[in-house]
């Protein structure tokens, strides 16, 4: 039914302007604006043209998993540049985090770091194989 819809996902924030900064300035994705009011929301553009649409809600929580996802071919170099832009690591109980905070194994991605934007939602940086 829905095989060739152009789907997108969204999320909310509590802070659109602060949204827009992190994402757009911070991560260097395309962050516009859009609509007015209560449909006012940010529509991230995405690396391949997929979109994200992100939006202000008056009682939001963090989601409490990974919502976006960064494959990178450098973890080092990503996690470097992260940090110079002002954005901390996250390190979650039950992982062996290197010094840098980026968990590398054996199975699954050959390395990730997790971080979250103004909101509280959680994102990663990972390097596959």
């Amino acid at each position: 039914m829905f095989g060739q819809s152009q789907a997108f996902s969204g999320f909310s924030v509590d802070d659109l302007t602060a949204a827009r900064r992190f994402y757009g300035d911070t991560l260097g994705l395309t962050a516009e604006e859009a609509g007015e009011g209560d449909m006012r929301m940010l529509i991230l553009t995405l690396g391949g043209g997929a979109r994200v649409f992100v939006y202000p809600k008056e009682n939001h929580t963090p989601a409490s998993f990974t919502i976006l996802n960064f494959p990178v071919d450098d973890m080092d170099a990503a996690v470097a540049e992260l940090e110079r832009r002002g954005v901390s690591l996250k390190r979650y109980p039950g992982f062996t985090h290197d010094d840098k905070g980026v968990v590398r194994g054996d199975e699954g991605p050959a390395a990730i770091a997790w971080f979250t934007d103004p909101a509280g939602n959680v994102l990663s940086v990972l390097q596959e194989e």
